[in-house]
């Protein structure tokens, strides 16, 4: 790393889905894929889904950096950016904090005690924004991508700074999420891999989400797939342009609205404090 080795950390989590947050704003913190692997390392290191940086920014409260527990550093994680969002305005007593990310600038606003809403920008729908290997309908692909009953219907593509696959299944807990979600991850149609999502439709306002995360694997939330989901969802009338999306770990709120942004609302919370070794 490209200072010293010790530095503070927060241990924070959004629904489960769960991050080493490091202060990078008064000294540089350029990790290797090994150190990122080794931080993340549930058995040998503190354990998580994904690493944050915190560093100064132009014209922004922060900039904020994200690395995937695999090591690949990835340009968006919204739990991961309602997290911060949170620690910033807490910080400044701020009701609103503007982030930027490698996709893009996010705003964030308070939205109740420990609740935080984001505008996750407008989501990418063409085949070259996923991106796909070839041109698709994103909105159903008409690729087999794992051969298995309840995942045959096709499913949708979205960005929403990284890569989604949507499934729709009958049944969740029936879908093969363990078996298929690294196998679609790393599918020839999506160059830079893909996020996997598994959603069942409760109701026209309601959406039971599992999501595979490139990377990191089955985790208890996915702020992104949240959105991708939703989005999917509404491109299909499978449901209304609002949710409530049920993950693992909790429940968030997403609404795609008329202008085409996507807000994401729901908690953050702070486990813990300590240094990284």
């Amino acid at each position: 790393m490209s200072a010293p080795m010790s530095r503070p950390f927060l241990k924070m989590n959004g629904l489960g889905n769960d991050f080493v947050v490091v202060e990078a704003r008064s000294a540089p913190f350029a990790p290797t894929a090994e150190e990122v692997r080794a931080i993340a390392d549930r058995t040998t290191g503190i354990g998580c889904d994904q690493l944050i940086a915190i560093e100064p920014g132009e014209g922004v409260d922060a900039r904020v950096r994200f690395w995937n527990a695999d090591g690949e550093e990835v340009s968006a994680c919204g739990n991961g950016s309602r997290c911060v969002g949170w620690l910033l305005m807490q910080a400044t007593d701020a009701d609103e904090v503007v982030i930027e990310t490698k996709a893009g600038r996010l705003i964030a606003t308070r939205a109740g005690e420990r609740l935080v809403s984001v505008d996750m920008g407008k989501p990418g729908l063409d085949w070259q924004e996923i991106p796909l290997a070839e041109a698709q309908d994103t909105r159903e692909l008409g690729v087999v991508l794992y051969e298995h009953s309840s995942l045959m219907a096709p499913p949708g593509c979205v960005s929403m700074g990284n890569p989604h696959v949507v499934f729709f299944v009958p049944e969740i807990d029936a879908a093969p999420i363990a078996q298929a979600g690294p196998v679609v991850e790393r599918h020839p149609l999506f160059p830079e891999h893909v996020n996997v999502g598994f959603a069942e439709i409760l109701d026209r306002d309601r959406i039971r989400l599992r999501v595979w995360e490139r990377g990191a694997g089955l985790t208890k939330a996915c702020g992104t797939g949240a959105c991708a989901a939703l989005v999917a969802a509404a491109r299909r009338h499978l449901t209304d342009r609002a949710a409530t999306l049920v993950l693992d770990g909790g429940e968030l709120f997403v609404e795609w609205r008329d202008d085409d942004h996507v807000i994401m609302t729901g908690p953050a919370a702070v486990d813990f404090a300590g240094e990284l070794p």
